[in-house]
């Protein structure tokens, strides 16, 4: 297993990265996630859609929060060609409630607790807090990943625009 150091920071403080990293060009490495229902989800469920995949240490934090939500409100604007998705390493049960009082109609929420298999596959598990970094990829319809952003401060926003950005030129 590959360990990356210092490529992020959580409040300035440096840390480990471990997985495997995935980069534009590469084929998007499978998962095994579940739903707010305990349901089980693969890469297979999304393979007529393209991916936007943002994941985030803990919907219970504030810029998680902020991230989500907003995730959710431009898949509104997507339409139904693009799937997002948010992967935590939350429990269902707080994904499924987070999303229920946050009004989540579009997006989906995934969990990573059990075994951290995308969190490792991806190359984005925060080895000193068995979380997941805070990065977005987007994977075409090929299982191609296009496009990925490594937020290099954890308590840090995405470049929401640069995202968009690039998804639409996937889509249009």
């Amino acid at each position: 297993m590959t360990e990356r150091k210092g490529l992020i920071t959580f409040q300035g403080n440096p840390l480990t990265m471990a997985g495997n990293p995935v980069e534009p060009g590469d084929k998007a490495p499978g998962f095994e996630l579940l739903d707010n229902a305990l349901g089980t989800k693969t890469m297979d469920d999304y393979k007529d859609k393209v991916l936007i995949i943002a994941t985030v240490p803990s919907l219970d934090t504030h810029v998680c929060d902020l991230e989500a939500r907003r995730f959710n409100q431009e898949a509104a604007k997507l339409g139904d060609k693009v799937q997002v998705l948010v992967v935590s390493m939350d429990l269902p049960f707080a994904q499924k409630r987070w999303s229920d009082n946050a009004g989540v109609e579009v997006m989906q929420t995934l969990s990573d607790h059990r075994d951290a298999s995308f969190g490792l596959g991806w190359g984005v598990l925060i080895k000193e807090l068995r979380l997941l970094a805070r990065t977005v990829f987007i994977v075409d319809k090929s299982g191609d990943v296009q496009y990925s952003q490594v937020v290099p401060e954890v308590t840090d926003e995405p470049d929401y625009d640069d995202v968009l950005k690039a998804v639409r030129k996937i889509i249009d």
